[in-house]
């Protein structure tokens, strides 16, 4: 459990807990999930208030998707964070929780968790505006959750892209179907987290005790905003990828048609071939012309005119 007091003029790491909050400022406490069991207590000791068995349970569940709740002494926001895991185009998604006081804001968060290891380092050294009330700290650590889902546009767009070329390769026939299943899935995960996380946040900000200046205004503001450009793009790549297997599907059955247009060509030159060959193969006894010195060429001439001028007349109705 580690602690840090945030003062409008500087941030300090605490070697221990204070007895009591600060007047000016807040108490930032930071917690890994599972390993500190006894942060209730704690929050209890600085703020007097006890921690709602409910939302204490609500902590623990990995699977929690990103919400709010509240009491007349505290705030509870869930959102939800991509793991380091989802770095490389997957979306392997953790909870974060928030709960925010008059002077306190406690994270209860992911030992790996990548928000918090950047704005630490970030406040201490002063490399980022010091926030002046919790809000404002919870604002630094979403926008780094949300800002992370929008890095991977571009190795998603990439992977995209192999999958569309080798989709339109005729020459090489795609196999993977597998793999753009689960991108459509996850981006239909994706959607739905975005529409999750941007529900939690409205619903906060319409029933929040804390009051909004027009800079905290304007980042939550900027916040949602980047939300939905993740929403956005998770609905266009879901619709260009579903729209690509269509193509693809269109492209095989096109390729497919002008395979069984050739071969019917060929069929409709070769069957009246096919006659005058069958015709002449009969065993009869008596086929006078059989007895033509030159029959034989007669037949193979008749049957190669008969092949050009069935030919040309398929060019000529565009058939081939």
């Amino acid at each position: 459990m580690e602690s840090m007091l945030v003062t409008p003029d500087e941030v300090s790491q605490l070697d221990e807990l204070p007895a009591r909050l600060p007047e000016q400022g807040f108490l930032w406490l930071d917690i890994i999930r599972n390993s500190e069991g006894d942060w209730p207590q704690a929050v209890e000791a600085l703020t007097g208030v006890s921690v709602h068995e409910r939302h204490i349970k609500d902590t623990r569940n990995l699977s929690h998707p990103s919400f709010y709740d509240g009491t007349q002494d505290y705030e509870m926001l869930i959102f939800r964070g991509l793991s380091p895991a989802g770095q490389q185009s997957d979306f392997k998604t953790r909870p974060a929780v928030f709960l925010l006081f008059d002077h306190l804001l406690v994270t209860i968060r992911p030992e790996d968790s990548v928000s918090v290891a950047e704005v630490k380092p970030r406040l201490l050294n002063k490399s980022v505006r010091i926030p002046r009330r919790p809000a404002g700290l919870m604002h630094l650590l979403m926008t780094i959750m949300v800002d992370r889902y929008l890095a991977l546009r571009e190795p998603l767009i990439q992977r995209f892209d192999t999958w569309r070329d080798a989709l339109l390769d005729p020459k090489n026939p795609f196999q993977d179907w597998k793999a753009i299943l689960d991108y459509t899935s996850d981006l239909r995960k994706l959607e739905r987290l975005c529409d999750e996380q941007a529900q939690a946040l409205s619903t906060w900000q319409e029933e929040t005790a804390t009051e909004f200046d027009d800079h905290l205004a304007v980042r939550y503001r900027d916040l949602e905003e980047h939300i939905q450009r993740v929403f956005k793009f998770a609905t266009a790549q879901k619709q260009e990828a579903e729209a690509l297997v269509q193509l693809h599907f269109s492209a095989a059955a096109h390729r497919t048609n002008e395979i069984v247009r050739v071969l019917t060509v060929l069929s409709a030159i070769f069957l009246p071939l096919t006659l005058v060959a069958g015709i002449f193969g009969m065993n009869f006894e008596y086929m006078p012309e059989l007895k033509m010195h030159y029959a034989y060429f007669f037949a193979l001439g008749g049957m190669v005119t008969l092949a050009v001028v069935l030919l040309v007349l398929f060019k000529i109705k565009r058939w081939v």
